[in-house]
């Protein structure tokens, strides 16, 4: 038994080698170059298994084919109108072509070299385009960050896929600064636009109260005018009743008083009422005794 186990064992790590040397596996996480005497002959990306000719014949050459993230140097670069802001990129990316990728930079560390100087390329074309108060600006409506980053994706997405083999996901901004020199200048941009709001709403404070005085004045003259019309009326009339009564005083002053009496009891008593008065309050005894007038001949 000894004698046919230690075979059998030999022709096992024999078919072990003889597979690891012509078969090679593809991870989810990554792709694979296959090179024939040096030179490239497929590309394998899907995860799996894959046949190959043994060592030196042919080599598998791995790449990590996960998002990477790369940040930039800090960049000074003039907006549309010549306003210089300080930003600070950075790129999402992966290899989506190993073949290409290969051939154009080779490595990890050359690539995101390649990729800070394309960035710094996008940056000041798509930057260019847009004026400062797309970026700084005290109205959030006025920003424009997503458009702008969206605008440096499409610049630089295609050229790198075609030329290296890299995919772009994402490209953004991570730090914006502005030099001493535009940030003063912006503060006194926003101190003057604050000061004009302020001097155009007392403007117009002081023209609504202006208009409410002028409209209370002219309502004041005309009720003055109409309680003064009034009055006069009250005292016409007045002086008309008062004119009768002169008259008949002077004729019969006994007759006259007893009428006057006769019509304020006529109309104190023109409603229904209950007055609890002395009888003898002029003109209430008039209801206890009639009052003897004599007519002057």
């Amino acid at each position: 038994m000894k004698n046919v186990a230690i075979p059998i064992l030999i022709a096992v790590i024999f078919v072990i080698m003889a597979v690891y040397l012509v078969m090679f596996q593809v991870r989810e996480t990554e792709s694979v170059l296959v090179t024939r005497f040096g030179a490239p002959v497929r590309e394998k990306t899907e995860p799996g298994l894959a046949w190959k000719w043994p060592a030196p014949i042919e080599r598998v050459h791995r790449f990590d084919s996960r998002m990477r993230v790369l940040e930039g140097d800090l960049v000074e670069t003039p907006t549309f109108g010549a306003v210089p802001i300080i930003v600070k990129p950075y790129v999402v990316w992966r290899i989506a072509q190993p073949l290409k990728f290969l051939n154009a930079v080779q490595s990890v560390g050359t690539a995101e070299d390649t990729l800070k100087s394309r960035m710094n390329d996008t940056l000041g074309r798509v930057i260019g385009q847009h004026v400062f108060g797309e970026f700084v600006n005290t109205d959030p409506k006025k920003i424009h960050f997503e458009q702008i980053q969206g605008e440096m994706v499409a610049d630089l997405k295609a050229p790198v896929l075609e030329n290296y083999g890299i995919e772009i996901k994402t490209l953004g901004i991570k730090q914006l600064k502005v030099s001493e020199d535009v940030t003063e200048r912006v503060f006194d941009r926003m101190r003057a636009d604050r000061q004009r709001r302020t001097e155009t709403t007392i403007a117009q404070g002081n023209a609504e109260a202006t208009k409410i005085k002028t409209d209370a004045n002219a309502k004041k003259t005309g009720i003055l005018a109409a309680a003064e019309g009034r009055a006069k009326a009250i005292r016409g009339e007045g002086d008309a009743e008062a004119a009768q009564y002169y008259e008949m005083l002077e004729e019969a002053p006994e007759l006259a008083m007893f009428l006057r009496d006769l019509e304020a009891l006529l109309k104190t008593l023109k409603d229904r009422a209950t007055l609890v008065i002395p009888a003898d309050v002029e003109p209430f005894k008039l209801l206890r005794e009639m009052p003897s007038l004599e007519v002057q001949k």
